[in-house]
Protein backbone atom coordinates (compact mmCIF):
# COMPACT_ATOMS: atom_id res chain seq x y z
CA UNK A 1 0.00 0.00 0.00
CA UNK A 2 1.43 3.33 -0.96
CA UNK A 3 1.40 6.64 0.92
CA UNK A 4 -1.33 8.04 -1.32
CA UNK A 5 -3.74 5.30 -0.23
CA UNK A 6 -2.79 5.74 3.42
CA UNK A 7 -3.41 9.48 3.22
CA UNK A 8 -6.78 8.88 1.56
CA UNK A 9 -7.82 6.48 4.36
CA UNK A 10 -6.57 8.80 7.08
CA UNK A 11 -8.41 11.76 5.56
CA UNK A 12 -11.56 9.67 5.35
CA UNK A 13 -11.30 8.60 8.99
CA UNK A 14 -10.79 12.16 10.17
CA UNK A 15 -13.50 13.68 8.02
CA UNK A 16 -16.23 15.39 10.04
CA UNK A 17 -18.82 14.60 7.38
CA UNK A 18 -20.25 11.27 8.48
CA UNK A 19 -22.44 10.92 5.38
CA UNK A 20 -19.36 11.31 3.18
CA UNK A 21 -17.53 8.62 5.19
CA UNK A 22 -20.51 6.29 4.95
CA UNK A 23 -20.88 6.81 1.19
CA UNK A 24 -17.18 6.14 0.63
CA UNK A 25 -17.25 2.96 2.70
CA UNK A 26 -20.45 1.77 1.01
CA UNK A 27 -18.69 1.90 -2.38
CA UNK A 28 -15.31 0.61 -1.21
CA UNK A 29 -14.14 -2.49 -3.07
CA UNK A 30 -10.82 -3.04 -1.33
CA UNK A 31 -11.15 -5.33 1.70
CA UNK A 32 -7.76 -4.21 3.02
CA UNK A 33 -8.92 -0.57 3.05
CA UNK A 34 -12.03 -1.60 5.02
CA UNK A 35 -9.81 -3.47 7.47
CA UNK A 36 -7.52 -0.48 8.03
CA UNK A 37 -10.49 1.84 8.57
CA UNK A 38 -12.03 -0.63 11.02
CA UNK A 39 -8.77 -0.97 12.95
CA UNK A 40 -8.41 2.78 13.31
CA UNK A 41 -12.06 3.60 13.97
CA UNK A 42 -12.89 5.78 16.98
CA UNK A 43 -15.81 4.06 18.70
CA UNK A 44 -16.80 7.34 20.35
CA UNK A 45 -18.24 8.25 16.93
CA UNK A 46 -20.99 5.62 17.17
CA UNK A 47 -21.95 2.62 15.10
CA UNK A 48 -22.92 4.04 11.71
CA UNK A 49 -19.47 3.53 10.17
CA UNK A 50 -18.92 0.03 11.62
CA UNK A 51 -22.35 -1.01 10.29
CA UNK A 52 -21.31 0.18 6.82
CA UNK A 53 -18.08 -1.80 7.05
CA UNK A 54 -19.71 -5.07 8.13
CA UNK A 55 -22.46 -4.71 5.52
CA UNK A 56 -20.05 -4.03 2.67
CA UNK A 57 -19.88 -7.12 0.45
CA UNK A 58 -16.09 -6.76 0.39
CA UNK A 59 -15.74 -7.00 4.16
CA UNK A 60 -13.43 -9.86 5.08
CA UNK A 61 -14.20 -12.30 7.90
CA UNK A 62 -11.00 -11.15 9.64
CA UNK A 63 -12.28 -7.56 9.62
CA UNK A 64 -15.68 -8.62 10.97
CA UNK A 65 -14.01 -10.55 13.80
CA UNK A 66 -11.72 -7.65 14.62
CA UNK A 67 -14.71 -5.31 14.83
CA UNK A 68 -16.55 -7.81 17.02
CA UNK A 69 -13.70 -7.91 19.53
CA UNK A 70 -12.90 -4.19 19.26
CA UNK A 71 -16.54 -3.53 20.19
CA UNK A 72 -16.01 -5.63 23.35
CA UNK A 73 -17.50 -8.79 21.92
CA UNK A 74 -15.61 -10.74 24.56
CA UNK A 75 -18.07 -9.39 27.12
CA UNK A 76 -20.91 -10.72 24.97
CA UNK A 77 -19.30 -14.17 24.89
CA UNK A 78 -18.25 -14.25 28.52
CA UNK A 79 -21.57 -13.49 30.18
CA UNK A 80 -24.72 -13.10 28.14
CA UNK A 81 -26.72 -12.07 31.21
CA UNK A 82 -24.27 -9.25 31.99
CA UNK A 83 -24.36 -8.28 28.33
CA UNK A 84 -28.16 -8.09 28.17
CA UNK A 85 -28.35 -6.07 31.38
CA UNK A 86 -26.31 -3.26 29.80
CA UNK A 87 -28.20 -0.05 29.09
CA UNK A 88 -26.20 0.55 25.88
CA UNK A 89 -28.80 -0.61 23.37
CA UNK A 90 -26.89 0.48 20.23
CA UNK A 91 -23.86 -1.51 21.37
CA UNK A 92 -25.92 -4.61 22.13
CA UNK A 93 -27.75 -4.43 18.80
CA UNK A 94 -24.48 -4.05 16.89
CA UNK A 95 -22.83 -7.03 18.58
CA UNK A 96 -25.83 -9.33 18.21
CA UNK A 97 -26.21 -8.33 14.55
CA UNK A 98 -22.51 -8.89 13.82
CA UNK A 99 -22.41 -12.16 15.78
CA UNK A 100 -25.33 -13.48 13.70
CA UNK A 101 -23.63 -12.50 10.44
CA UNK A 102 -20.46 -14.33 11.49
CA UNK A 103 -22.43 -17.31 12.80
CA UNK A 104 -24.34 -17.55 9.48
CA UNK A 105 -21.09 -17.53 7.45
CA UNK A 106 -22.02 -14.33 5.64
CA UNK A 107 -18.39 -13.32 5.07
CA UNK A 108 -17.12 -15.10 1.97
CA UNK A 109 -13.79 -13.27 1.87
CA UNK A 110 -11.25 -14.86 4.19
CA UNK A 111 -7.93 -13.40 3.07
CA UNK A 112 -7.23 -11.30 6.17
CA UNK A 113 -6.31 -13.36 9.20
CA UNK A 114 -7.47 -12.39 12.65
CA UNK A 115 -6.86 -14.19 15.93
CA UNK A 116 -8.68 -12.96 19.04
CA UNK A 117 -6.48 -12.21 22.00
CA UNK A 118 -8.08 -14.73 24.32
CA UNK A 119 -6.38 -17.61 26.04
CA UNK A 120 -7.14 -21.31 26.00
CA UNK A 121 -8.58 -21.20 29.51
CA UNK A 122 -10.94 -18.37 28.52
CA UNK A 123 -12.00 -20.31 25.42
CA UNK A 124 -12.61 -23.39 27.57
CA UNK A 125 -14.79 -21.44 30.02
CA UNK A 126 -16.80 -19.84 27.22
CA UNK A 127 -17.30 -23.17 25.46
CA UNK A 128 -18.38 -24.76 28.74
CA UNK A 129 -21.21 -22.23 29.15
CA UNK A 130 -22.09 -22.15 25.44
CA UNK A 131 -20.79 -25.04 23.32
CA UNK A 132 -22.61 -23.73 20.24
CA UNK A 133 -20.41 -20.68 19.67
CA UNK A 134 -18.82 -21.08 16.23
CA UNK A 135 -15.13 -21.94 16.38
CA UNK A 136 -14.27 -19.04 14.11
CA UNK A 137 -15.46 -16.54 16.71
CA UNK A 138 -13.18 -17.98 19.38
CA UNK A 139 -10.23 -19.18 17.35
CA UNK A 140 -10.06 -16.61 14.55
CA UNK A 141 -10.12 -16.55 10.81
CA UNK A 142 -7.78 -17.94 8.19
CA UNK A 143 -5.80 -15.64 5.99
CA UNK A 144 -2.70 -13.51 6.15
CA UNK A 145 -1.94 -11.31 9.11
CA UNK A 146 -2.02 -7.67 8.12
CA UNK A 147 0.23 -5.01 9.57
CA UNK A 148 -2.13 -2.18 10.32
CA UNK A 149 -0.89 1.39 10.03
CA UNK A 150 -2.23 3.40 12.94
CA UNK A 151 -3.42 6.93 12.33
Amino acid sequence: MDNRHLKMLKDLLYSENEEYIVSQIRGMENSLFLHIIAANYNWDNGFKVPYQIINNSNCDLGTALMLFYNADGFRFLQSYSDFTSSSQDNWKEFLVYLYRKIENNEYALQKIGYTPEIGKLQIYKIRKTNPYIPGTILEGSPGNKVEIPLF
